[in-house]
């Protein structure tokens, strides 16, 4: 590292990798993606969906009767499409290519072919599939959305740095104006094939380990990922896999402008009725601000700021994977957070353990100890 620095030792991780495990990144990737362009959803009630939208901090870009939409307030393309579909279930992710010519050179390594993106998005794209099964696109060219007005920033006094004189402080009980699409958290049976699958074709890298404690002899079973971009820092982790029974989304983050924002949007979005999962706190790994919730179709959704930045000289950290290690500071991580409340889901989730362990793939007897004994640490 060329600071000197290394911000894992002594907060949250080990001294760095052990010889021979998994480097984080790839030798020689396919391309290198800029960013996450936006989620995919299929939802059976657009009205309702982007009526929790509103609430949250979304905008919407666009509305038909089979499709929505929704931005936040940074030019670019839409956070998130959602389309009409007879259930609800996450459909996919899009990243954003450095230009078109990355997108042909992916088309020719995979043997799948680049085609135009409906006009409603615009730019040319490549729609791929991880060893899971998800639906991962490539994009380049999209339709730049302007940007919109912001959330105007406080002014704080910090001890006896008074910035603010004869004026109060009363953040607005109004729905927290979403920046932008953060990072999304994908779960896999096979969840070592996929992490090298992103890093080898996407070019992404590895902020952060995490074990099952006991088992790191046989490896990571989380990965915080982010974009390389060289000397220009990215978020902590675009893309966040982890091993577990079934292949789905876990959560989605969105950034807003600062904690007031954040803490008073919860309390609009509380007003509304809707469900926090789990909240205020701030994260170890990224360090951001979080508060999560649950949106009218159970998806997970988080608002966040004061997220880390790291180039890509940084090298991976490794730490155990314990539910009390997820936070510096907040309120205990909650049941319904963890999957393990008396939900639908979580339901769903505790049935898919028996037929994993009878499938072909990463998630075995020892796995599913470690991942039990995970709740309780």
């Amino acid at each position: 590292m060329m600071s000197g620095h290394d911000p894992h030792k002594g907060l949250h991780s080990d001294q760095g990798a052990i010889a021979g495990e998994h480097p984080g990144r790839a030798a020689n990737p396919v391309i290198k993606v800029n960013d996450v362009a936006w989620l995919e959803f299929d939802k059976p009630d657009l009205a309702r969906a982007e009526a929790f939208a509103h609430a949250f901090g979304f905008v919407t870009a666009a509305r038909s009767a089979d499709e929505l939409q929704l931005r936040g307030s940074y030019a670019g393309a839409p956070c998130v499409v959602i389309r009409r579909g007879p259930r609800s279930r996450f459909a996919g992710v899009a990243f954003t290519a450095a230009d078109s010519q990355d997108v042909l050179r992916l088309a020719d390594t995979t043997g799948v072919n680049a085609a135009r993106l409906p006009e409603s998005l615009g730019g040319v794209g490549i729609d791929l599939s991880d060893p899971s099964g998800m639906r991962v696109r490539v994009v380049s060219g999209v339709h730049t959305l302007p940007a919109l007005g912001d959330q105007p920033a406080p002014t704080f006094n910090w001890g006896n740095d008074v910035q603010r004189t004869n004026a109060t402080q009363r953040p607005p009980r109004a729905p927290a104006t979403v920046q932008r699409l953060g990072h999304v958290v994908l779960q896999s049976t096979k969840y070592r094939q996929c992490l090298d699958w992103y890093l080898h074709h996407l070019g992404l890298i590895v902020s952060d380990f995490k074990y099952f404690e006991g088992q790191r002899e046989r490896g990571p079973t989380m990965s915080f990922i982010r974009c390389d971009r060289g000397s220009e820092p990215a978020d902590h982790h675009t893309l966040a896999m982890t091993l577990g029974p079934t292949n789905r989304y876990v959560h989605s983050a969105y950034q807003v402008s600062d904690v007031d924002a954040l803490a008073a949007g919860g309390e609009h979005l509380r007003d509304q009725g809707y469900d926090r999962s789990w909240g205020i706190g701030r994260h170890v790994e990224g360090s951001q601000i979080f508060d999560y919730w649950r949106d009218p179709d159970g998806f997970l959704v988080e608002h966040f700021t004061d997220g880390d930045r790291f180039d890509a000289t940084l090298e991976p950290g490794w730490s155990p994977m314990t539910a009390s290690g997820l936070a510096q500071w907040g309120p205990p991580v909650t049941k319904d957070f963890m999957g393990i409340s008396l939900s639908r889901a979580s339901l769903v989730e505790m049935r898919s353990m028996v037929s994993a362990l009878r499938a072909d793939n990463e998630f075995d007897l020892t796995r599913l100890r470690g991942l039990l004994k995970v709740a309780r640490t």
